[in-house]
This record gives C-alpha cells, sequence and structure tokens, in this order.
C-alpha cells in the first residue's frame, strides 16, 4: 500500500494488474474533491498507466470511477490483455475463458510504483 496525506493507493487481488486510488478523505463524489486531491489522483493515475503499459505490455490500461457499493471517491487502473480470462468483458462481467497469462512480478511493479509516487 502507498498513502500520503491526500490518497491511498491499494492493490487489488485479481488475475490482472489492478490497482485503486482512494482519497482520504471521505467524500462521495469526485465533484467534491478538493484541487489538490483531484491534481493528485489525475497524477497517480498518469505514472501508473504509464508504468503499467511499459512494465506489463498491456493491451489497453482501463482506468474507471464507479463505487455504488463503497461510496467513496476511488479510482480503479487496470492492465487488460486479450489473454486475460474476461477481455474484452469488464473484470466484474462474464468470463470469457481460462487466462493465458505469464505476467512479470507485480510485487516488483507495485515497488517500482511506490518509488515513482
Amino acid at each position: 500500500m502507498y498513502e500520503n496525506t491526500l490518497v491511498t493507493v491499494a492493490i487489488e487481488p485479481s488475475e490482472i494488474p489492478w490497482v485503486k486510488v482512494f482519497t482520504k478523505r471521505k467524500v462521495k463524489e469526485f465533484s467534491q474533491c478538493t484541487t489538490a486531491e483531484k491534481a493528485e489522483i489525475f497524477r497517480i493515475l498518469d505514472i501508473t498507466e504509464k508504468l503499467m503499459l511499459s512494465y506489463f505490455n498491456a493491451d489497453k490500461i482501463n482506468i474507471a470511477s464507479f463505487g455504488n457499493l463503497l461510496p467513496k471517491v476511488h479510482w480503479h487502473i487496470m492492465a487488460r490483455f486479450e489473454t486475460d480470462s474476461y477481455f474484452p468483458e469488464p473484470m466484474w462481467g462474464q468470463k470469457q475463458r481460462a487466462a493465458q497469462l505469464d505476467l512479470p512480478s507485480f510485487e516488483v511493479f507495485f515497488t517500482q510504483l511506490q518509488n515513482k509516487l
């Protein structure tokens, strides 16, 4: 886990590389975030996407903000691959096949990400 005074970045356990960025403050909508929180979220999204592309050679990066079950501002950043179980469906959708992934270490990736943040 990575955190500073504005946000927390956590790993979402999954077959694909997936991290989530949470605001420290309990706000429900992105429009309720401060300018500093918004800037920090987008800084982290940018760094994470670039590192996922270069480290994992992902076919696509999905970035989403939704939170019906967890009504707190948070963003999902997922590296997607044509050979993951759900592609092209979302990770919470219908499984399409058994995964055929051979990815480098997610722990090494997350350490590199923490160092860049």
